[in-house]
């Protein structure tokens, strides 16, 4: 699902360095050499990359320093008598024997990169990763396999739900939660792994933002509550993370108020269109507004980046009030606000979104818009009706509409019953 060989790759990636006047650069993040070279590996839990060094020169030609043992000969054969495969105790004295102008990225590379470059007499620019911003930037092929896995895994997600609220109250642990939602994904027979450990709270621990559970915190599911579930996954054409927020037993007025605000600042992004170069620091305000007002808000970001059968967290594309990094097409993000009380209850939503080109309205200006690939619902039961806009409304059951059309033929007999009872109009 690449949609490129690594040759155009290194062939795009080395004009740029030739325009700037550049002889290599250095690659050290394991995702980028990945993604440039199309592989994948297991050595780094949850992330499908190896780890490794690698140098880009300005002819197209790769020097890949990773432990030629991960190598099968199929792998050898794909990538081809242009990329010359190094141990890794050779990266050093490559640095070494770099001469002319060489670009490292200030952000990712160890300092040891630019000092042994230097030190030899070799000219380091600071300049970011070749890779970053090509692979941000997703193909038609990677969008196809990544809206192929969220189908899948929306699906499988979709069985979970329906399992859980079949369960009697009291019944499970948040270590249970976990183990069962793994296996509604592991029964896809598609899955690789889980894209990070999955993010189970109820009541207080979901308002512990990055919250893990271990034995000595596991929570039963009980009481009048709300339950966090944050979890995601690697399927061979896509990485997908999604978070619903679920009651447990009666919700209060307070729990439905506050998700219905979370619910309407990711609608909100949802929904924007907005003019060609702006950055996620600009789209940020627009998720928390409906807390703003209400005196609330929450301390993360509102979205991060996403690979493509790569990292789950991706840059540098982020909707954030830090991100300077102008939006464009086929960049992938998450869409997550939430909001947390602590000691009490936590509420975060979450879809992944990507950069589309916006339809002309008849303004001609041209303005970008994002394209959903999540297809979960979302919990009726904590909507609070009297805080939605009808154009609110208008769009939660316009995406139900399309998570029952998408899933339907896709999910068992009780859990197309449960989607159909959740995709209801409101």
């Amino acid at each position: 699902m690449a949609g490129a060989g690594h040759a155009e790759k290194r062939a795009r990636l080395a004009a740029d360095l030739t325009k700037a006047r550049q002889g290599a650069a250095v690659i050290t993040l394991p995702d980028s050499i990945c993604w440039l070279l199309n592989l994948r590996g297991a050595d780094v839990p949850r992330n499908p990359v190896l780890h490794g060094f690698a140098i880009l020169f300005a002819d197209g030609r790769v020097d890949l320093f990773a432990e030629a043992a991960k190598m099968s000969a199929a792998v050898i054969d794909h990538l081809g008598a242009d990329v010359r495969l190094c141990p890794i105790e050779a990266f050093v004295p490559a640095l070494q024997a770099l001469r002319g102008v060489v670009r490292v990225d200030r952000q990712s590379a160890p300092l040891a990169v630019s000092v042994t470059i230097e030190g030899a007499g070799g000219e380091v620019v600071w300049g970011d990763d070749p890779c970053r911003l090509p692979k941000a930037c997703k193909t038609p092929g990677e969008l196809q396999g990544m809206r192929a896995a969220h189908l899948r895994d929306g699906a499988a997600m979709v069985e979970f739900l329906c399992w859980l609220d079949a369960q009697p109250q009291g019944s499970l642990t948040e270590i249970e939660v976990v183990s069962a939602l793994e296996g509604f994904r592991r029964a896809t027979n598609c899955l690789h792994d889980i894209s990070f450990d999955t993010i189970c709270g109820v009541g207080g621990n979901g308002a512990i933002i990055h919250y893990r559970v271990t034995q000595e915190t596991n929570r039963r599911i009980e009481g009048d509550t709300l339950l966090l579930v944050d979890s995601g996954a690697q399927y061979p054409d896509g990485t997908t993370d999604i978070t619903r927020t679920v009651p447990v037993g009666v919700p209060s007025a307070e729990h439905r108020a506050c998700y219905t605000r979370v619910l309407r600042g990711m609608m909100a992004i949802s929904r924007v269109r907005f003019p060609v170069g702006l950055a996620g620091r600009d789209l940020d305000p627009l998720a928390r507004f409906p807390l703003w007002v209400e005196g609330q808000d929450y301390d993360h970001g509102t979205g991060h980046g996403v690979g493509a059968f790569l990292s789950v967290h991706e840059g540098p594309q982020r909707i954030s009030r830090i991100s300077e990094v102008p939006l464009q097409p086929g960049m992938i993000l998450s869409n997550e606000p939430g909001y947390y009380r602590e000691g009490s209850f936590g509420i975060r939503l979450e879809n992944l979104i990507v950069v589309q080109k916006a339809p002309d309205l008849g303004d001609h200006r041209a303005q970008y818009c994002f394209e959903t690939l999540t297809y979960v619902p979302f919990d009726r039961r904590l909507l609070d009706l009297s805080q939605l806009a009808q154009a609110e409304r208008d769009w939660l059951n316009a995406y139900h509409a399309e998570v029952l059309d998408k899933l339907a033929a896709r999910v068992s007999a009780p859990a197309l019953s449960w989607l159909q009872a959740a995709c209801a109009p409101v």
